[in-house]
């Protein structure tokens, strides 16, 4: 059991950062939280290193998933703004 516990924090931190992006989740934080949750406590009983670094590693492509997804969701909004603003000014 000692060999899991330097992975244990490496799972908490994990949880954590995927709840704090799941804050801005498109359908919503208790719907992302939710499904967080479930797939958590399925693998809750994983034991094995190996495999424990394996989860860790797909959860770590999410994080980084999510964070491209954030990252083109404001980029479209401030080029929709910017764009926008322009056609205002542009009648004529």
């Amino acid at each position: 059991n000692k060999m899991a516990n330097p992975l244990k924090s490496e799972v908490v931190r994990l949880y954590k950062t995927l709840l704090f992006l799941g804050r801005e989740y498109p359908k919503g934080t208790d719907y992302f939280r939710d499904r967080l949750r479930a797939a958590f406590t399925k693998n809750r009983d994983v034991k094995d290193p190996e495999e424990i670094r394996q989860l860790l590693s797909r959860g770590e492509y999410v994080v980084k998933e999510l964070e491209a997804l954030y990252y083109l969701r404001k980029y479209r909004a401030m080029k929709k703004r910017y764009y926008d603003a322009d056609s205002d000014t542009d009648v004529g």
